[in-house]
């Protein structure tokens, strides 16, 4: 799983997102069929995203915990051990601000 994910500064804590991510009512996730790709639009730019990131911000409802989203991919494509990369991708979407 690949993101373009940005650092936080030396010495900052990483924070951690909640426990029931939601994506910010700021943000619109968008399929671009003529990209075939999905895409973050926010009011001021627009995050293509590959489909893994994709597919874990889908779920990203208010209403799924991070281990119930972790559950449901590891199902959905027959894989296990993909937690930490589902933490990594939740942790950056956090740091940059994308849930409420």
């Amino acid at each position: 799983m690949h993101f373009d994910a940005a650092t936080n500064a030396p010495g900052l804590p990483h924070p951690s997102p909640p426990a029931l991510p939601h994506l910010s009512r700021h943000l619109q996730l968008h399929y671009e069929a003529a990209q075939a790709r999905w895409v973050l639009i926010a009011p001021d730019s627009m995050v293509q995203l590959n489909d893994s990131a994709a597919e874990i911000l889908r779920r990203c409802d208010g209403r799924r915990t991070v281990a119930n989203i972790v559950n449901e991919l590891e199902t959905l494509f027959d894989t296990r051990g993909i937690a930490p990369q589902v933490q990594e991708l939740l942790a950056e979407s956090w740091r940059r601000g994308w849930f409420d």
